[in-house]
């Protein structure tokens, strides 16, 4: 039913858990040709290991990867989401995720999702670009919701606003409205903008998602 209103969605239990071979091919089944699949990455590698490669992150990654091979190989594999936590910062984190971005195969398409303000530099947009790993802009109280380019493509997440927004907020008309122009102009940018909302708890992530695209005149 899902897929008969939207094109994309974004599989979030993976990051609590890798799937199985028989979920991948469930996904792949029971979805449209077209339909596409973004993934978060686990958390095992961005929280527990912080992406270590001295932990054994790389091992981690391709056994990842090679579970979302169905995917991939039938075009349905969107971008790989690495969500990063609060804690992990400019300071004590750059070299893991430098060196982690040096073993990311090319052929996939990576997004970084950070939480923490330490890594608004412009040396850090100059290390996403190099990788071609999409900056995810989001709407949230952590960060501002600032528009970055760095890859061929662009990921964006609305979580909400306030002091207590997560999964559980309901946008308005006026507050999506702020930003249609900021999507029309990324897409000028590159050649596709995946869009997810993660305010689902009540339902408001799909009729969000139905509203802003009624505006985009999609």
């Amino acid at each position: 039913y899902y897929s008969k209103l939207f094109k994309s969605v974004e599989i979030d239990s993976t990051f609590y858990r890798i799937p199985t071979k028989s979920q991948v091919y469930g996904y792949f089944r029971s979805s449209p040709k077209d339909f596409v699949f973004s993934a978060k990455m686990p958390k095992t590698l961005t929280h527990e290991k912080r992406l270590s490669l001295e932990l054994g992150v790389k091992k981690d990654l391709w056994e990842y990867l090679e579970l979302l091979n169905p995917l991939h190989n039938a075009g349905k594999l969107g971008a790989i989401l690495i969500q990063l936590p609060p804690s992990f910062t400019y300071k004590n984190d750059r070299e893991n995720l430098a060196a982690f971005f040096e073993i990311l195969p090319k052929e996939y398409e990576f997004a970084v999702e950070f939480r923490n303000h330490s890594w608004f530099r412009d040396d850090v947009w100059k290390l996403l670009t190099n990788h071609k790993v999409a900056y995810t802009v989001v709407d949230e109280p952590l960060l501002p919701p600032e528009v970055h380019v760095t890859a061929d493509f662009s990921y964006i997440r609305w979580h909400g606003r306030g002091t207590r927004p997560w999964y559980d907020y309901h946008y308005s008309h006026q507050e999506l409205e702020q930003w249609v122009p900021k999507i029309l102009d990324v897409s000028k940018k590159v050649e596709k903008v995946y869009g997810y909302f993660n305010n689902h708890y009540h339902g408001y992530a799909p009729e969000n998602c139905i509203e802003i695209l009624e505006m985009l005149n999609i």
